[in-house]
């Protein structure tokens, strides 16, 4: 699981806004780009490439 500390720190690499812990805590999410960053090992991964786009 992410610490609430790295959560607060990290941001979206394309807006670099907020991001949020989706609800069943696999991914990341920034609301203003439809972007979930994927969480691999406990590890997120914050690369654009690999971020899967919202519906």
């Amino acid at each position: 699981m992410i610490s609430r500390e790295l959560l607060e720190i990290l941001a979206c690499p394309k807006c670099k806004g907020d991001i949020r812990l989706t609800e069943s805590g696999d991914g990341l999410i920034c609301d203003a780009c439809k972007l979930k960053y994927p969480i691999k090992d406990d590890i997120p991964v914050m690369l654009i490439d690999e971020a899967e786009k919202l519906s």
